[in-house]
């Protein structure tokens, strides 16, 4: 891929938007990179988990608005399937999905923060919705995943009024769930990654699915879906040995993901 990287550390993959020069801005050939790194991702039986970061001073600075200017409502429409398509590949993965905002994240950027699992923001992080400035609505699910995850009010201020908020705001409204500094980002990213991934897999994939299931369900359908995975994960070897180690005061060892 030309703008993104992929590479791993023991059971976690760290996923770059390569784009620097232009700020990591999302064009079409960015963001076919990004959906056939999560295809390659989906793939790879030794990822446990994700974490995705922008290289240089920027996660990614929104869609990038030299491609769109010239673009009319149809070409305008299928640029915004194509991102919403790949969006959600990265929300539907299996595997749980960390967002290490180290800098801008503005436009597609915060589109594309929302659609991780989990968000951990640099304290030179800027994260917002700036579209509505230039003539048109976020397109890449900035309507719909940002009122679920910081309520109605306060998405309508930030959408329509275009303001940007730095990381300690972002994390005081729910839109990121951690800030740190600057030079630890990375590490921390890292090491919530790691600690998800030492737990049985099925368990933590189960969860992380009825989580987003349930939050598009009524709460009677939600809790069938929870009811089915909670009865599911009973038929693995790795419940046995986990809650025969609690029974037996020792440490639970080689899960089997399975």
């Amino acid at each position: 891929m030309a703008y993104v990287l992929l590479e791993t550390k023991g059971h976690v993959g760290i996923v770059t938007i390569s784009r620097p020069k232009a700020l990591n801005a999302l064009n079409a050939d960015v963001l076919n990179d990004l959906s056939n790194v999560f295809t390659q991702v989906a793939k790879d039986d030794n990822i446990y988990v994700v974490v995705l970061t922008g290289e240089g001073r920027s996660f990614v600075a929104g869609a990038d608005i030299s491609a769109m200017r010239d673009m009319t409502a149809v070409e305008g429409q299928e640029f915004a399937a194509l991102a919403n398509s790949t969006f959600l590949q990265i929300e539907n993965l299996a595997k749980p999905v960390i967002a290490a905002v180290n800098g801008f994240a503005l436009g597609g950027g915060c589109e594309l923060s929302m659609a991780c699992d989990m968000r951990i923001a640099s304290e030179k992080a800027l994260i917002g919705q700036p579209e509505v400035g230039l003539g048109i609505t976020p397109g890449f699910g900035g309507t719909q995943r940002m009122p679920r995850i910081i309520g109605y009010g306060k998405a309508m201020e930030l959408i329509l009024s275009t303001r940007k908020v730095k990381a300690d705001e972002a994390y005081a409204i729910g839109l990121v769930d951690k800030v740190v500094p600057h030079d630890q980002l990375m590490d921390e990213a890292m090491k919530l990654a790691e600690s998800i991934a030492v737990m049985p897999q099925v368990a933590v994939r189960q969860a992380k699915l009825c989580i987003r299931k349930g939050m598009q369900a009524d709460i009677n359908t939600a809790l069938a879906f929870e009811s089915e995975a909670f009865g599911l994960c009973f038929s693995t070897e790795d419940k046995h040995e986990s809650m025969s180690a609690f029974l037996e005061k020792r440490e639970a060892k080689n899960f089997k993901n399975r």
